[in-house]
């Protein structure tokens, strides 16, 4: 029988510990009002393991409310009344109807003497008002309770379903080309190396490179910006971008289960898993709060017996009932990860993936903003403005330049190549390797060469012309069997919302630091323009981790955001690691605890709003639920609460604070 789902968070915050949350994915409780995923207690209890078509599963539960009211309205309205053998016949099955599951988890968990829960509080509750001969009421307590938990049950389901489809948009079929045939296949059947072909209006199933010369796609549902980007033959296109104008060609680049869709709807599968502070709080609360108000609901029944002339056990009994009835946690238990779940799937609207609702309170905490400069507050597309020669044609520096640059996926590597062109193609080239934090050393046609900074030149004792440390771009210093032989200048451009967003950090009271490898006259010279509080220049990762190191010693709770893969260690020490999601590299995005898909600092700003939006909606519900129970509780304990009220005030607390928790998802920032 499956009246109610009923089995939920409430049951997961018992029993579940803080530290098991984070690590333990399978004891995350999933809703399953709709068919949703299941899962088992440590008992083996299946929790909603059938299957749930609609609310015609639920017909036991509406069996049982039709007889409630049919008895109502004759009793009230009609003045019928039945003796105490016809109620039991027509109230008892009816309380089984509603309460078959409550009954049945209450007795698996006093098998393993668990008796503070609020299954067995409502049977409790029930069965005693059976035992004093409140039939209706004990009935009526229960049939709403497990309706309450019904609709928990599908708001939290479709909280999960709907953040899920806001990505999940992957096509079914692909059209790849075989044997000069396009063949419609399967995605997961499509090999790395393949060419497919997106047709207009089509999604591009899988991540590749562009093979036709230009088309346009729009890329909302990774970015969640819906303006056209225009892409050029070689560029990097991704699933779930949609082409817009044109029947357009692409080589595959990663296998289905590895694309970047594919590794962010894990990503947000595994966030609704991750708890909050304020989740586990309340979980341990519940398991604190259960306890006591189980003692206070038997001292309110047995301390009046010393103390009450006229005392009736009776009536004692029942407002012990009202009071376990109102005690029950389950609005708190169930709105709050509804709350964050409804905060993820705002992120994700706007193109931002939270790992774990744990990093939307970390975002209301940011004090200070730690920032890359190379493609995390400018483009990282750099163009390349000069070449210097020290004794070297200008042509043979470029082409030594080019072919070591050629094995590396830098921006500015990438901005040789292509200013190169073909002049390196046919370059014996050996022996390349990096210099972390410095640049490349390697052969190229029998000559040993180092490219990089004047670190590298440095590291290797080579000496070089110190005026071009002046040089107000970004330089690549190159020698030649270990003499200094010239450089290169390239300028990278500052992204477009770069300074609004440095603005709208320091209104709200966000201190602003940039560490960069680049030189300190380059880094001056960005941080001048967005006025950016502090800078620090020519540092390697160890040093970025020590700057960040010092802020945290200083006592400041910090974001870091970086997008290349020495930024990897600094987004891992972070309170909260960002990692820009479009040009990012894999290291710093599975590193990171959030990412920004459309590479826009203007959404870190966002990500720290809808935190706090997240936060305010939280403690509202908590708030709510919480001066809700304490009043009636009072009002229960002197006599003036029913069990009527006990329950509808539990289940009308509970419904309210989930429409607030819902409306999150529909909010404007």
């Amino acid at each position: 029988m499956k009246a109610s789902n009923i089995h939920k968070d409430c049951c997961a915050a018992e029993e579940t510990s803080g530290a098991a949350v984070q690590t333990d994915k399978h004891k995350e409780h999933h809703h399953t009002a709709n068919g949703q995923e299941a899962h088992s207690d440590d008992d083996g209890h299946n929790h909603g393991a059938e299957e749930d078509t609609g609310w015609l599963s639920h017909w036991p539960l509406l069996t049982a409310l039709t007889v409630v009211v049919v008895m109502m309205v004759l009793e009230y309205g009609f003045g019928t009344t039945f003796n105490t053998t016809i109620q039991l016949i027509i109230f008892v099955p009816a309380y089984l109807l509603a309460g078959w599951n409550v009954l049945e988890m209450a007795f698996r968990k006093a098998m393993r003497l668990d008796f503070f829960n609020e299954f067995f509080l409502m049977s409790v509750a029930t069965i005693g008002a059976f035992a004093i001969g409140s039939f209706s009421e004990g009935v009526a307590v229960m049939v709403f309770y497990s309706i309450g938990e019904w609709f928990q049950d599908s708001a939290v389901s479709n909280a999960k379903r709907s953040i899920k489809a806001l990505l999940d948009i992957r096509p079914d079929a692909v059209d790849v080309i075989r044997a000069g045939k396009v063949q419609t296949v399967a995605p997961a059947e499509v090999a790395i190396g393949e060419v497919i072909q997106i047709k207009p209006g089509e999604k591009l199933a899988l991540d590749g490179e562009l093979l036709s010369d230009k088309a346009t796609f729009n890329t909302a549902a990774l970015t969640g910006e819906s303006k056209p980007d225009n892409k050029a033959k070689g560029a990097a296109v991704l699933a779930g971008m949609i082409n817009l104008n044109q029947v357009s060609e692409v080589r595959v680049q990663a296998a289905f289960k590895d694309s970047k869709l594919s590794k962010i709807l894990e990503m947000v599968q595994d966030a609704t898993a991750r708890k909050s502070q304020t989740q586990l709080f309340i979980s341990r609360f519940a398991k604190v709060y259960t306890p006591i108000v189980f003692l206070l609901a038997v001292l309110l029944v047995a301390l009046p017996y010393f103390f009450v002339a006229d005392y009736v056990f009776q009536d004692w009994l029942y407002r012990g009932l009202v009071f376990l009835v109102i005690s029950c946690p389950c609005a708190l238990v169930v709105s709050i990860p509804l709350g964050y779940f409804g905060g993820i799937g705002l992120a994700s609207k706007n193109g931002i993936l939270f790992k774990g609702s744990n990093f939307l309170d970390v975002m209301t905490k940011v004090d200070a903003i730690v920032m890359d400069k190379t493609g995390t507050l400018t483009k990282g597309v750099f163009e390349v403005q000069k070449v210097v020669g020290n004794g070297f044609d200008e042509k043979e520096l470029v082409l030594l330049a080019a072919a070591i640059e050629s094995k590396s996926t830098h921006p500015i590597a990438l901005a040789i190549v292509r200013y190169a062109g073909d002049v390196f193609h046919n370059a014996k080239i050996a022996d390349v390797e990096e210099v972390s934090g410095h640049g490349l050393k390697g052969t190229i046609n029998g000559k040993a060469l180092l490219a990089g900074n004047t670190k590298l030149l440095k590291k290797f004792n080579i000496d070089y012309d110190d005026s071009i440390d002046a040089e107000a771009d970004t330089i690549v210093v190159l020698a030649v069997n270990g003499k200094y032989a010239g450089y290169i200048t390239i300028a990278d451009e500052i992204k477009e919302d770069a300074k609004q967003a440095i603005a709208a950090m320091h209104r709200l009271n966000i201190e602003t630091v940039m560490l960069s490898g680049d030189k300190q006259t380059v880094v001056d010279k960005v941080a001048r323009l967005l006025d950016i509080d502090k800078a620090y220049g020519d540092l390697l990762p160890e040093h970025k981790v020590e700057k960040v190191e010092l802020l945290k010693k200083e006592g400041k709770h910090l974001a870091f955001v970086g997008d290349g893969v020495n930024d990897a260690p600094v987004v891992a020490l972070a309170d909260a690691g960002i990692a820009m999601g479009g040009l990012g590299s894999d290291a710093t995005i599975e590193t990171a605890d959030i990412v920004i898909q459309n590479d826009q600092p203007s959404k870190i700003v966002t990500a720290i709003k809808i935190g706090k939006l997240t936060r305010n909606i939280v403690w509202q519900n908590i708030t709510l639920a919480m001066g809700v129970k304490i009043i009636v509780l009072i009002l229960g304990a002197g006599g003036v609460a029913t069990l009527w009220e006990a329950v509808i005030a539990d289940v009308g607390v509970a419904l309210l604070a989930i429409l607030n928790a819902v409306r999150i998802q529909q909010m404007k920032l």
